[in-house]
């Protein structure tokens, strides 16, 4: 058989459905044999897109996402997904080509080593130096990318590899289950709880899973003990809940802060080390219970009194079943900071003043979706507004990065969505800077006729840095630039284009576009002049006088 076809065979008994990809001459074996498999190859306008659109499959369906690159150049530019991945724990494989590795007539044109540049930032890279090797290549790829922590892995296939004829067979699937944590784990962390005055669970990124949501709901409502989140924790459980207590989008001084500062016991499920600790650990007896699939990266503001390691799940459903819930708990403090949280957060996002205020443009986001409706962010000073002020229902629909935080993320992803999910309505927000980082996967959404709606968030700036430089009482210098005509960009490349002149325009064009199947631009000017002042003098003063 030619290793190529046996290669395709070998993706196609992983269940692989998309590859995104750009492919290259030294692909081309691949790219005929794949010609001939059900998978389909989603050709992106650049890897970087392409890379992006494989970690959100993965991220989304819980299977591996595939891209596909040439060599060097193409290479290079699947490195900023393989971190987003890696860090984001986003199950994902790269394939990318190279020169013939036996013999070569054009010396070292275009050849980096792509192994070793991708060693640092994956799970697993190797180089097929023969077909024979490329079954059990190809199933540890997956089994790592899935394994806990899942991450990227990627595979370099030569062109004449590819070519060759080889003998070897797939390898049968293998099935492997999660360990489980010990019993006496589990009995200490009942005994914690218990015996706290104002428990606190604090909802992380490795808690994001469908399991995992269903049995931390029946933990809160056996016991009804309030819950905060991570940014990506969101919608673990539903944040439009009387327990949920706030979202730690801010370092410090946010009334959530001062719901996790009276609490003597932190129950910490699922926190991630790609996620800074949303609290700084003191010696005041405040316990903190670190509940995940591996053990806490101690640290100087961070270090549990109770590790339970194992899978987080099950973890819960037998705290659930032996706990007792405890009616001496006290949990006026945190009723009434997030009541303060609520009574702030109404004043903003009631705002008409038009260039758009970002707490107003979050609200009416939420408004106009439904609780399965999944938004894309990139990166940007408003992901701090959506991650604090959209309260997600459910897991998975507000896709936002807290890990990598990398721009240019925030389109691809939404096409990712758009295809794992093609019934759910998909909202794109992106700054105008990360935007132009990949705005031509437009042209992606329109050749494969999805219906998205892709938001601006226009102020000519990187506003995300201004932000930061006001803070740190510098002048406003070396940030502004100019953008084109979004509205005639989009409909350069066959979509739709509107623009937004007034506050009260947002919800209804929001709406009718996502009642009108195609792809959707929405250029909404933002005003960010007050984030200094709100983000922080503001909400410090408030959640301090409470």
């Amino acid at each position: 058989m030619k290793a190529s076809d046996l290669f395709v065979k070998a993706l196609e008994a992983e269940g692989v459905e998309y590859i995104f990809g750009i492919p290259g001459e030294e692909n081309l074996d691949l790219l005929e044999s794949l010609r001939a498999s059900p998978i389909r190859l989603i050709l992106t306008r650049h890897e970087q897109g392409a890379g992006f659109m494989a970690a959100t499959y993965g991220r989304l369906t819980g299977k591996v996402g595939v891209c596909l690159s040439t060599l060097g150049p193409g290479a290079t530019n699947l490195v900023t997904p393989a971190a987003y991945a890696q860090l984001g724990a986003m199950p994902m494989l790269m394939i990318t080509g190279q020169k013939p590795v036996k013999t070569s007539k054009q010396g070292r044109f275009q050849v980096i080593d792509a192994v070793d540049m991708m060693r640092p930032i994956t799970k697993y890279t190797t180089q097929l130096v023969s077909g024979d090797r490329i079954p059990s290549a190809v199933r540890e790829a997956f089994r790592l990318a899935h394994d806990e922590r899942p991450g990227a892995t990627h595979i370099e296939l030569p062109e004449d590899i590819a070519a060759e004829t080889t003998s070897a067979y797939l390898l049968s699937p293998s099935v492997s289950r999660r360990p489980i944590a010990e019993y006496k784990a589990i009995k200490r962390a009942v005994e914690m709880i218990e015996a706290a005055k104002s428990p606190l669970l604090l909802i992380g990124a490795a808690a994001n899973r469908k399991l995992t949501s269903k049995m931390l709901k029946e933990l809160v409502d056996k016991t009804g003990i309030p819950y905060v989140t991570t940014q990506l924790g969101k919608g673990v459980l539903n944040e439009s809940d009387e327990l949920f207590m706030g979202n730690t989008a801010l370092s410090s001084g946010d009334f959530v802060h001062r719901v996790i500062d009276s609490a003597d016991l932190i129950i910490n499920v699922g926190h991630d080390v790609v996620e800074k600790p949303p609290f700084f650990m003191k010696n005041d007896g405040r316990q903190v219970i670190h509940i995940n699939f591996e053990p806490a990266a101690v640290d100087p503001v961070y270090f549990p009194q109770l590790e339970v390691i194992g899978d987080i799940a099950n973890t819960i459903w037998q705290i659930k079943e032996q706990i007792v819930a405890k009616a001496n708990w006290d949990f006026s403090f945190f009723l009434k900071a997030h009541s303060a949280y609520i009574e702030h957060k109404a004043e903003s996002e009631n705002d008409d003043r038009f260039p758009i205020l970002p707490e107003r443009f979050v609200r009416d986001i939420r408004r106009a979706m439904p609780d399965d409706g999944i938004v894309t962010l990139d990166n940007g000073v408003y992901k701090i507004w959506f991650a604090r002020n959209y309260p997600a229902a459910l897991p998975n629909t507000l896709l936002l990065d807290n890990a990598l935080a990398t721009m240019g993320a925030g389109l691809p992803s939404a096409l990712a969505a758009k295809m794992v999910y093609p019934d759910k309505p998909v909202i794109s927000v992106c700054g105008d800077g990360g935007f132009m980082m990949n705005s031509q996967e437009l042209e992606t959404a329109v050749r494969l006729k999805l219906h998205v709606v892709v938001i601006i968030l226009r102020d000519d700036a990187y506003g995300m840095i201004k932000w930061k430089q006001a803070n740190m009482g510098f002048e406003n210098y070396g940030l502004d630039y100019g953008n084109p005509d979004f509205v005639k960009y989009v409909e350069s490349y066959g979509g739709k284009g509107w623009r937004i002149a007034a506050a009260d325009e947002l919800l209804p064009q929001v709406q009718k576009c996502l009642a009108e199947p195609g792809v959707h631009l929405i250029d909404v000017p933002v005003d960010y002049s007050l984030n200094d002042k709100t983000l922080n003098h503001t909400l410090r003063q408030r959640s301090e006088a409470i």
